[in-house]
């Protein structure tokens, strides 16, 4: 097996909601297993929280996640950031919508200075997300923007 990077994301009480909503975006393979099915907490109260969870799209992203242990600290949207990047303009821009509904619009998705479409935003659950389309001009830009062979090679500084 190759190793691969992926986030993890850490929630209070709230994972397997959070999971299945993105879920719902992403589709793909998505399992969940509690505390009390891997026998991972003494604490009664956390029987059946998320312990380990894991999305698998058909586009081979991943996503992991747990809720966090009662006896350990959680902040909300400062434990991780998920980046989505490509080329693929509909799709990245369907997720971005998708991401945005009951959230908060950081940094509106469009043209950045190395050329591609991006945005930053926090999702109804407080995870911040960064979506990035290669060398895509925004709406505004579509009709304007310069052919292939006069727009700057595209680089993404994350």
């Amino acid at each position: 097996m190759k190793s691969r990077l992926n986030p993890y994301l850490g929630f209070r009480d709230n994972a397997r909601e959070a999971m299945s909503f993105y879920h719902s975006i992403f589709g793909g393979k998505l399992t969940m297993s509690t505390f009390a099915e891997l026998q991972a907490s003494e604490d009664l109260s956390e029987k059946d929280k998320i312990m380990h969870s894991q999305l698998e799209s058909e586009e081979d992203f991943v996503l992991m996640a747990s809720d966090t242990p009662n006896s350990m600290d959680y902040a909300p949207g400062s434990n991780c950031s998920v980046s989505l990047s490509g080329d693929n303009e509909g799709e990245l821009r369907g997720y971005w919508d998708k991401l945005v509904e009951g959230g908060t619009v950081a940094l509106p998705l469009e043209r950045a200075p190395w050329g591609d479409s991006f945005g930053m935003c926090m999702d109804k659950f407080g995870v911040s997300w960064l979506v990035n389309i290669a060398g895509s001009p925004t709406a505004d830009e579509s009709e304007s923007a310069p052919s292939e062979s006069q727009s700057a090679p595209s680089e993404n500084p994350l």
